[in-house]
């Protein structure tokens, strides 16, 4: 079987953001159940909330200023592992 790949959710425990990380995860897992081979939580500090395929950052609250919409993270994590994929609702433009 071949290696999939691996998301981590690295979240700030201080700030309480275990339940919306968790909620990613959860997100993520059942959009890509065939494609992830692990979505790991990684409690942190200092405001952090970072979204890691691998070893390729490609989501951080401190970059972007905000927390990703599900919609554009799906997009992302798609992107690179299951480019073929459709996401149904997730994948139409806003206020189509």
């Amino acid at each position: 079987m071949a290696h999939l790949p691996r998301i981590e959710i690295v979240y700030c425990s201080q700030c309480r953001w275990l339940l919306r990380a968790g909620w990613t995860a959860q997100e993520l897992l059942t959009t890509f159940a065939a494609e992830l081979g692990e979505v790991a939580l990684v409690p942190g500090g200092s405001g952090i909330f970072e979204v890691w395929l691998n070893d390729e950052l490609i989501w951080s609250r401190q970059e972007q200023g905000r927390f990703p919409e599900l919609k554009e993270l799906k997009q992302r994590v798609r992107d690179r592992i299951a480019p073929e994929k459709d996401l149904g609702h997730s994948d139409r433009l806003s206020g189509s």
